[in-house]
């Protein structure tokens, strides 16, 4: 199973037809495929209504199907889908249309199966010691940093070239912000009415060859 953390933002970010990315009771699917298999069916229209959306409230979490009630004009047991009908959800009724003939549902066809919804985000900064340039990152707290060392190449293509430290110490990166002990205060500052993006923990990146930090050492004794 791919471990790979998303955060809502970026669910978000795939939010139209020839891009379109949901998530569900903590999975995040890439239903882009099933669009463009679709298009044009009215069933998908439900579907494309909530793109770079969660729709964890259209399924049962124990179960892992489509919520059912008992409808109020049969009295039976049916998929209860008030935002309309869907690919793969049975019609209430007969129907001799319905071709119930594919193998699973999408919902639950791995295949579509992109990686995991971050339980809780965090913003952190990133300092880059040799060049000054900064940089605020939205993580998984479930990321290691390894893995937030990632998301950062989209800033810095020799990421992987520094040394990571926070307040003097180096970063265990296969560790996450937590158990580096890089404290994540946002909700306290919300509490104090203080703005939290103005104290964003800051993470030092040290460029491997970059002999300033020795320079400035030498010069302190």
């Amino acid at each position: 199973m791919d471990t790979r953390y998303f955060t809502p933002a970026e669910v978000a970010e795939h939010d139209s037809h020839n891009d379109l990315w949901v998530s569900f009771l903590g999975s995040v699917y890439d239903l882009t495929p099933l669009a463009e298999k679709y298009r044009g069916n009215v069933l998908l229209r439900p579907i494309l209504n909530v793109a770079g959306q969660d729709i964890s409230h259209w399924f049962n979490p124990k179960t892992q199907g489509i919520r059912t009630h008992i409808s109020p004009k049969t009295g039976c047991k049916e998929p209860y889908t008030p935002q309309g009908r869907f690919i793969d959800v049975p019609p209430p009724g007969p129907d001799s249309d319905w071709d119930n003939s594919f193998p699973m549902p999408w919902w639950k066809d791995p295949q579509y199966r992109v990686g995991t919804l971050s339980g809780r985000t965090r913003k952190i900064r990133v300092v880059n010691m040799l060049t000054s340039q900064e940089q605020v990152l939205e993580v998984a707290s479930e990321e290691s940093l390894e893995e937030i060392q990632q998301r950062y190449v989209k800033y810095n293509a020799h990421a992987g070239s520094y040394t990571w430290k926070f307040m003097g110490k180096e970063l265990n990166m296969a560790l996450t912000l937590q158990q580096n002990h890089v404290p994540d205060e946002w909700e306290e500052f919300h509490r104090l009415n203080m703005d939290p993006e103005e104290f964003l923990p800051a993470i030092s990146v040290y460029f491997n060859d970059d002999l300033t930090e020795d320079c400035y050492s030498t010069f302190a004794i």
